[in-house]
């Protein structure tokens, strides 16, 4: 699995069949879908890659917007030859994953739109502005604590599994700029009244706990797609693929027909 960086997006492609692109959350990078990897490779050609600002991809000044990550994207497929791709997007990735299926529907084969929102909440330029502070002040380390009790369920975050170990170690490496470039291209998130032009195969799902992209919103996403897919995951918070890897998993092979 050797990564490569092109147009200072870094990138990794492993397994083989039809090309499936993972898209991760804020303040994570591509290694939040490991515990996916496994089965996805037994069917598909995955692509996942840090988003601009994460990982090892460029960090380039802040702001960034949702069409310009979208774009970052799009550059890659084009680089790759990959010519139609299944999604798979969780919070922010399901933002991005809605912008470039709204701007060049026929490259998606599917969609999986996972804990995320079309819609910004009326308090998300002031909530995110806040945030960005912090981070500027202190650090990444000064959203840890509240980012995690977000994210997982507290039951879950007790725990403090290796995969939550991980993820912790992916928001502390984050890079401040990057971070603060993505939250205010996700605080301007207005994708919901164009949704009804997605046509293809779409499965939506969500933490019955996530309260940062509520099964609510993921709900109204559900009846704006027309014959989409939607599944609540029980006992599950915002990084729902982590918290609930089987039953976020056993969705996919349901959606996919694969095992």
């Amino acid at each position: 699995m050797n990564g490569q960086t092109v147009g200072g997006i870094y990138y990794e492609v492993a397994g083989n069949g039809p090309w499936m692109t993972l898209s991760h959350s804020l303040a994570c990078n591509l290694h939040m879908w490991d515990p996916q990897m496994e089965l996805l490779t037994k069917h598909f050609k995955v692509l996942r890659f840090d988003t601009r600002g994460h990982g090892k991809s460029v960090v380039s000044s802040a702001p960034y917007t949702l069409d310009q990550l979208a774009n970052d994207a799009s550059d890659l497929f084009q680089e790759l030859g990959v010519q139609q791709t299944h999604w798979i997007g969780l919070s922010m990735g399901g933002m991005i994953g809605q912008t470039l299926a709204l701007a060049q529907p026929n490259l998606f084969a599917s969609l999986v739109l996972a804990d995320t929102t079309s819609r910004r909440p009326d308090n998300a330029v002031q909530m995110w502005g806040e945030r960005i502070d912090i981070v500027r002040a202190q650090g990444m380390e000064g959203l840890v604590d509240s980012t995690l009790s977000r994210w997982f369920t507290a039951p879950y975050k007790e725990k403090n599994s290796p995969a939550m170990q991980a993820v912790t170690a992916q928001i502390r490496s984050t890079p401040v700029e990057g971070f603060a470039g993505c939250a205010q291209a996700i605080s301007a998130i207005n994708t919901f009244d164009r949704l009804p032009e997605i046509t293809c195969r779409t499965l939506i799902v969500v933490g019955s706990d996530d309260h940062g992209t509520p099964p609510a919103m993921a709900q109204k996403i559900h009846e704006q797609i027309q014959g989409s897919v939607y599944h609540v995951i029980p006992e599950a918070s915002h990084i729902s693929n982590v918290e609930q890897t089987a039953l976020f998993n056993q969705h996919l092979c349901d959606f996919y027909k694969i095992s």
